[in-house]
Order: structure tokens, then C-alpha cells, then sequence
């Protein structure tokens, strides 16, 4: 049985602010409502809210070193010095130098390489590797894109072999800001950016905005660059409000209208140029095979192969030639399996290690060892393990002498406060409070398990191991028009901070025969009706959500609660609901 979850349904917004909206707006009163809730309570902000302007994006140079790093790239372009772009081996990271990148070659410097770290020999972020690559390069300049903000070492490291850093970084700072020529990170205390929640890639585009700005490059010559942005945006999960919203927003107008060679190539792979792209379509389809390919592990013997996966990803995204683009992107495709075959059989390894010890199912948090997994998916695999048992998980493994692993976290419990209180016990560590990454000492993992689940035993709070549905409010499924859906489009693009809506439908039940569909007959479609208008069927799915088949075959009543989709099937497009969760009505 999947695990029961806790449903809560959001208080309305004020009523005489949600009457007053509907009316202006001419909009249902559900959808009006929708707005108040998210603190958007009067027509001057529905229409910012509804019509994202580029204009209002704001000036670049008011982050901090934003002069100083435009002047050291104006320096390194009018002396024809060797820059190199270093990103993560990530979406954002890998969509930031490209990004750059791009840009670099657009106003006509030629002298430029990149670099992205190998995730097994370089670790994260600048490396020594790294920075012995570029010397050998010739680079007196690098820029590094989504990393850097802690590398006060390596930062002096590189100025001994000749080579200036400006970073480009959006994680939270240490006490200690690294020597850089110039660090950009609108989340350093003082930074007075108006916006600090920007992804890496989107910190690139503001200094790319900036040069622009300072050498009167029209915007709209840079626009071309937003559909890695909106790529990186959506796939690092930023939130979608402020300037993410205008810049996803005509980010995916782009990516849907006039995609670049590279990006095109994966969009058509993922059979995604039939219909209108969603950020959904990002974070499931593209962005996981640009990842996959910093996830896997080069053939050290293979002289063809690229210096890191990452590196591949990057000369997919750079490349203007859509043929040679489409041999880059089988490449990231072929990862993107080798990927999924391998987190697959991992995470059953690691479902049945558990399922054969019942004391750690009986624990309120998984730590979970195997030196023989491969280091870049035991993310994917805590991830999938919280699907599973929901509590704080996880997932060690061995990589160069080390142990190092993945963490993950339920919501409302503070993952990183947790990992910090082993801190003696590791050689590193960083994170938030929901995903963390760590390294320690084989001799060490006995006692970090212990000490792991002791202070989750102790400080989580047991209702936070229920996982929570939020619900936005109650929908009757007759109210679901097709003007209804075209308005709830128009609350898109979708993601944190302006989370796709969920509603929940009362006492449901099947118009007709339910089916149980997928290669393992392990997602429940079917057409719903409720009693207040039995003649208005709709189109359901419910992934992972087989055991209710027998219930609702019989005829009896559910309670649902869904987020409004479209569906698209051979040309055809339908309204779909998308079953988050099914209730039992007992008794009826």
C-alpha cells in the first residue's frame, strides 16, 4: 500500500478581494482566489503577474563587482587574453557555460576554452585540476559559473599560476569572501541586488546583461541565450517569482518559438517539438539527460572520450550546426539511459538491503551504504528511497579513498542542521536544509550512521514523517471549462513560488472501466464523474496508484485531489487530471 498522506486545504484568500478580482479580471472566482493566495490581491499586481516584461528586469550593475567584472573581461578582450569558462557538471552549471560562452564567441573573441570538473576526479566546484588545466591553457582569465563562492584557496592557488577568477555564484557564502578579481552572488551580506534568487546560470546572464549594457548591444541581441536560462531555472528548482518569472517566461517563449541547435536536438529526442514546452517538460525530460552526462563516469582509456561528461553536455549546448548538434545529443542520450539502468537497479538494491533488515524500517531516517554504487546517482537514489519510506535518507558510497554520498530530506526538517551535527566526523560537507552532499573516512560512516539517525530520532517531529498534500481549494469537476484552463494557463510557468495548483473533487467515481496502464500495470487511468453532474466526465491518470483499481472498478466513491493538465496523444490534445493522491470514501 503507498504510504498515507496527510491532506491540507489552504485557507481562502479575503472574499471581498477575491469578488473584486474576478470582476476586474473576468475569471472564475477558484482562479481568483488563486491569486490572493499567493499575495496577488490587487488587478496591478495580476496584470505585472500575467504580463512579464523584460523591462522590468533590473539594472545588473547593482550587484555587487558587477563594474569590476566587466571591466576584466573589456581588459582580457581588447588584449586578446585566453578565457576559460568553469561551470558544475550540472544543469545550471553546464547552461551557464554555455551560456557565456556563447556570448564570448557573439562579440567576437576567439581565444576562449571551457571547463567543466570531472565529478570523480575533480570533485565539485574549481579544482586543482582545473586550475592546472588552464595555466597549461595559457588562461589569464577564468570565469566560474554556479561554484567558486567558497574556494578561498583555490582562488590564491590560481593567482600563483597567473590566472584571475571572477566568480559567478549563487550559493550561500561562507564568513570568508574567496580573493576573486570580482564575485558575484546576490546572496552575499553585502550584495543590496534586489533579487538574491537567482540560479547560476542566471548570475552568468546578469553579467552578460551588463557588458551588453556598457557596450550598447541592443537586449534583443542577447535574448537568443534565455532558452538555457529558462533550462537552468527549472532545472534547479529556483524560485518562480520576481526576475525568475520574467526570464523563465520568455525563456520558454524561445525555447518554443526558435530554439538553439543543441537544445532543439534534445527537444526533438524527447519528442517535445509537437506541442507547447512546460517547465514540467524541462525538469522531467531535458533536463535529466543534460545532467546524465555529468553523472556518468568517462573511460579513462577511451582517447575519443570527452575530459568529463559535463564537458559533452557543454559542446551540445554550444553547437550552432543542428546536424552535428544530433550526434552530440545521441551521446547525452545514451548517458541519460545508461543513467536510469543504473539508478533503477541501484535503488532496488538499496529497497531490498532495507526491506531485509526491519530494524531500519522501523527508524525515522535511512543512512544506507554500498561501496560498489556509482557516485553521481546516489542522489537520485536517496530521492527515490524518500518516494518509498518517506523520512531523511541517506545514500554513501566510495569514490578515491573516500566515502561520500547524498542526502535528501522530507519537508520541514532541516537536513543540512542534521549533517552538521557530524561535522567532526566528515572531511566536508554542504547543502541546505533539503539536499546535501558529504565526504568522510571509511572508519567514519559506522559512527555517522549512528549519529545521523540519533539526532533525527531526536529533533524530528514525528507528523513531518506523514507526507503533506497541499490543496489550493475544493473544484466541482463541471467547473473545469476549457476558459477555465485557458486562464489557469496563464498562472504558467509553474515551480516554486507559483506551484501549479492542486484541487480536490468529493465522492468521485468511475464513468467507465478504469484501466490499469504502464509496462508494469503500475498507473491507474480512468474517467471520473461526480454525483452533482454524472453526465460530465473527465480524463484521469494516477501514476504509482494501482491498489485503488478493485475500489474504484466496483463502482465505488473516491475523493481526489489533482493538478489540470494537458494531455497529448497522437495529435490530440486533452484536458487531463493528474492525480496527486485518491481518498476512500468508506460507507457509500
Amino acid at each position: 500500500m503507498p504510504i498515507e498522506k496527510r491532506w491540507v486545504v489552504r485557507a481562502p484568500g479575503a472574499s471581498e478581494v477575491v469578488e473584486r478580482l474576478a470582476a476586474h479580471l473576468r475569471m472564475s472566482p477558484v482562479l481568483a482566489n488563486l491569486l490572493v493566495q499567493r499575495g496577488i490581491d490587487t488587478v496591478e499586481k495580476a496584470n505585472k503577474f500575467f504580463n512579464p516584461q523584460l523591462g522590468d528586469l533590473h539594472d545588473p550593475f547593482l550587484m555587487k563587482d558587477m563594474d569590476r567584472a566587466v571591466e576584466r573581461i573589456e581588459r582580457a578582450v581588447a588584449n586578446n587574453e585566453m578565457i576559460m569558462v568553469y561551470g558544475d557538471y550540472d544543469v545550471d552549471g553546464t547552461t551557464a557555460v554555455a551560456l557565456v560562452y556563447k556570448f564570448l564567441r557573439q562579440i567576437g573573441h576567439k581565444n576562449l576554452v571551457f571547463y567543466i570538473p570531472d565529478r570523480y576526479n575533480d570533485g565539485y566546484g574549481i579544482s586543482v585540476k582545473g586550475i592546472d588545466f588552464a595555466a597549461r591553457k595559457g588562461v589569464t582569465l577564468a570565469i566560474a559559473l554556479d561554484c567558486g563562492i567558497k574556494a578561498v584557496e583555490k582562488v590564491v592557488y590560481a593567482k600563483e599560476k597567473g590566472v584571475d577568477f571572477i566568480i559567478c555564484d549563487h550559493h550561500l557564502p561562507a564568513e570568508e569572501i574567496p580573493a576573486a578579481v570580482a564575485v558575484l552572488d546576490p546572496k552575499r551580506n553585502d550584495c543590496n541586488y534586489p533579487f538574491n534568487e537567482l540560479s547560476g546560470c542566471g548570475v552568468g546572464f546578469k553579467l552578460v546583461q551588463a557588458y551588453a549594457q556598457k557596450h550598447g548591444i541592443p537586449f534583443k541581441d542577447i535574448e537568443h541565450l534565455l532558452d538555457l536560462l529558462v533550462v537552468s531555472i527549472a532545472s534547479d528548482i529556483v524560485p518562480l517569482t520576481g526576475e525568475n518569472r520574467i526570464l523563465a517566461y520568455y525563456g520558454l517563449e524561445r525555447l518554443n518559438r526558435e530554439p538553439s541547435s543543441g537544445l532543439l536536438s534534445i527537444i526533438k529526442i524527447c519528442g517535445l517539438d509537437r506541442h507547447n514546452i512546460t517547465i514540467d517538460d524541462i525538469v522531467f525530460k531535458i533536463g535529466p539527460r543534460i545532467n546524465a552526462a555529468g553523472r556518468m563516469r568517462m573511460d579513462e582509456n577511451d582517447e575519443n572520450a570527452a575530459p568529463s561528461g559535463g564537458f559533452a553536455a557543454v559542446e551540445l549546448l554550444v553547437e550552432g550546426n543542428e546536424k552535428q548538434a544530433r550526434q552530440f545529443c545521441d551521446v547525452i542520450d545514451n548517458y541519460n539511459e545508461d543513467r536510469k539502468n543504473i539508478d533503477r537497479s541501484v535503488t532496488q538494491e538499496a529497497h531490498d538491503y532495507i526491506e531485509s533488515h526491519p530494524e531500519m524500517k522501523q527508524m525515522k531516517s535511512t543512512v544506507i551504504y554500498n561501496p560498489k554504487w556509482m557516485k553521481g546517482i546516489v542522489g537520485i537514489v536517496a530521492s527515490r528511497l524518500i518516494e518509498t519510506y518517506y523520512r531523511p535518507t541517506v545514500v554513501l558510497t566510495m569514490s578515491n579513498g573516500f566515502v561520500t554520498g547524498s542526502a535528501r530530506s522530507v519537508q520541514g526538517f532541516d537536513l543540512y542542521q542534521a549533517v552538521e551535527s557530524c561535522s567532526d566526523l566528515l572531511e566536508n560537507f554542504g547543502g541546505h536544509m533539503y539536499a546535501a552532499g558529504l565526504t568522510m573516512l571509511p572508519e567514519n560512516v559506522e559512527a555517522f550512521t549512528k549519529r545521523f539517525n540519533d539526532y533525527v530520532e531526536e529533533h524530528i517531529d514525528p507528523q513531518i514523517l506523514v507526507p503533506q498534500v497541499d490543496i489550493d481549494s475544493e473544484l466541482l469537476f463541471a467547473d473545469i471549462t476549457s476558459q477555465f484552463h485557458r486562464q489557469l494557463n496563464s498562472f504558467q510557468p509553474f515551480g516554486p513560488g507559483n506551484a501549479a495548483p492542486v484541487f480536490v473533487s468529493r465522492s468521485a467515481s468511475a464513468y467507465s472501466e478504469p484501466k490499469l496502464v504502464g509496462a508494469d500495470m503500475e498507473h491507474l487511468r480512468m474517467d471520473l464523474v461526480q454525483r452533482e453532474k454524472p453526465n460530465v466526465a473527465i480524463q484521469t491518470i494516477a501514476f504509482q496508484q494501482p491498489t485503488h483499481y478493485e475500489w474504484i472498478r466496483g463502482g465505488r466513491p473516491v475523493d481526489v485531489c489533482y493538478q489540470i493538465v494537458e494531455n497529448h496523444y497522437r495529435g490530440t490534445v486533452t484536458t487531463q487530471l493528474r492525480i496527486k493522491d485518491i481518498k476512500r470514501v468508506e460507507g457509500k
